[in-house]
């Protein structure tokens, strides 16, 4: 008998049809850059990877960050037969002091003699006959799910103690790239995140403004993007000096329409580097309405400076829901270590929030424009994860 971990898919991946193939490889070949180092020996069967290995714990945390899987699971793989099913079901039910439990079986194999509840019902019977103390069925909600999977050639058996969940999604790196602007903040870790998991390859810029921004928010960013890239096979982050282009509008645009032309730069500085390196789209994590640049006039005037689809992952979220996914992934206790990004230290007075772009194109006419991203870029500083 040997124990296994079992992976099972995210529901997307069985609808891709006849594209299916594709989203199985990309989903072994991201699990298998996972497990680098660790010895491991995959098995495929209709819609499961199961992974034999001795390192179970330090593969299953591994794994479960991978988009793409449903659930990890522990498993015993047992003969076809049985009562070699009823004595490892037993098994399960002793390892817990659970008081109530029901089976489910799923006889993918149909040359099996039983059907999946006339399986589920001698297994529970010989359960209940053979505990060693007070245990009852309870199939609505019980505490305990032994789980049996009869197939080709092996019975797998599981009970819902022996599951991790899985990070869900689609397989990274399926559905093309963007550029994630990352500031130290809570939201654009999240909005990275989530498009991530939507198989999008992240690659992350961060505008540094030196010395108004201290080398502790830089470093605050490189922590952001590491967390991050505990999710993906890699990030890259670029870095790039912002603060000439800060003090250049500063000393020659309107002061309340600093912000919306700070944010006009960055996305042309995205979008060039975007250009550069191959990337499809940009990303950032505004919401609507959260802050004066967010609104839908200020939106409208930023990405007219794009050249390529801007996606906005958090556009409708509230902030309690983007805190709770930043919870989740890990980045929140370090999005609020109190270090200012360059989006805070320069904010005007009275932002204007209802922009309009003819004014804002004649106001940025008084800026070298070309020259000041330019500079920008010929500077910047990259870091791998």
């Amino acid at each position: 008998m040997n124990e296994l971990i079992l992976v099972k898919y995210a529901p997307e991946i069985f609808l891709k049809g006849l594209n299916r193939g594709k989203f199985e490889k990309k989903l072994r070949d991201n699990i298998g850059k996972k497990l680098e180092g660790i010895n491991a020996e995959f098995t495929h069967d209709s819609g499961r990877y199961f992974i034999k290995t001795e390192e179970v714990e330090e593969s299953i945390k591994r794994i479960s960050k991978v988009f793409g899987i449903l659930e990890v699971c522990l498993v015993k793989e047992v003969e076809i037969d049985l009562n070699s099913i009823k004595e490892v079901a037993l098994e399960k039910a002793k390892e817990t002091k659970d008081k109530t439990f029901k089976i489910v079986t799923n006889r993918a194999n149909k040359s099996f003699e039983l059907n999946s509840l006339e399986v589920s019902r001698k297994v529970g019977g010989y359960v209940l006959d053979n505990y060693d103390g007070e245990i009852n069925v309870d199939v609505n909600n019980p505490d305990l799910i032994i789980n049996i999977e009869i197939r080709n050639n092996y019975t797998y058996i599981w009970s819902n103690k022996d599951v991790t969940k899985g990070s869900a999604g689609l397989p990274y790196g399926m559905n093309g790239s963007a550029m994630l602007m990352l500031s130290g903040g809570i939201d654009s870790p999240v909005a990275g995140y989530l498009m991530a998991k939507r198989g999008v390859e992240v690659n992350c810029v961060y505008y540094h403004s030196h010395p108004y921004t201290s080398e502790r928010a830089k470093d605050k960013v490189k922590d952001l993007a590491k967390i991050l890239a505990q999710y993906t096979e890699k990030i890259n982050l670029y870095i790039v000096p912002f603060t000439e282009i800060q003090m250049e509008i500063i000393d020659k645009c309107r002061e309340d329409e600093l912000t919306i032309i700070m944010r006009r730069f960055m996305m042309r500085i995205a979008c060039k580097l975007a250009d550069i390196y191959g990337i499809d789209s940009v990303c950032t994590g505004e919401s609507i309405g959260q802050v004066a640049s967010q609104t839908m006039d200020g939106l409208i005037v930023s990405d007219d400076c794009a050249d390529r689809p801007a996606f906005r992952p958090l556009i409708a979220m509230d902030k309690t829901d983007i805190i709770d996914i930043a919870r989740k992934i890990g980045t929140f206790e370090t999005s609020i270590l109190p270090y200012e990004d360059c989006c805070t230290i320069f904010v005007p007075k009275h932002p204007k929030t209802n922009p309009k772009l003819d004014k804002i194109r004649k106001e940025e006419e008084k800026l070298n424009i070309d020259e000041l991203v330019e500079k920008s870029i010929n500077n910047i500083e990259i870091v791998n994860f």
